[in-house]
């Protein structure tokens, strides 16, 4: 078995990479996502909605796989602007359990300069697990 592309219905075509790849394994890695919808557009300027909009992406991604959220094993977050995270925890975490919920997997949160696209102000990257069968 080879891998899949897993692309949720309905979304806008990823031109040039795979929003999520399925290995035989049942391991599922989920690219880079920003904060913009289904159609490549994005819904907010502010980081905590994009933070939103981006965990929302994830979980449609490893629905999309078969899986639900408590199978996300690890996010990697590339931020812009550490103070703008620091001073938003509070609500970082609001709404981030309206996605996740109680489900906290490994994570990391890297400092960077810049991302590819201008109005992006994060990206997040995940590992989910989703027993074959």
């Amino acid at each position: 078995m080879k891998p899949k592309n897993i692309h949720p219905e309905g979304w806008a075509p990823a031109l040039g990479y795979a929003n999520g790849m399925l290995m035989p394994d049942g391991t599922l890695h989920i690219g880079g996502q920003i904060g913009w919808d289904k159609d490549k557009k994005f819904v907010a300027k502010d980081f905590c909605g994009q933070m939103e909009q981006i965990l929302s992406n994830i979980a449609q991604i490893v629905q999309a796989a078969g899986g639900e959220v408590s199978d996300v094993g690890r996010l990697t977050w590339f931020v812009k602007d550490k103070a703008e995270y620091l001073a938003n925890q509070r609500v970082i975490g609001q709404a981030y359990q309206r996605i996740f919920g109680k489900h906290f997997p490994a994570m990391s949160l890297i400092i960077i300069d810049d991302l590819v696209e201008d109005d992006a102000l994060l990206e997040i990257e995940a590992t989910a697990f989703i027993p074959p069968g």
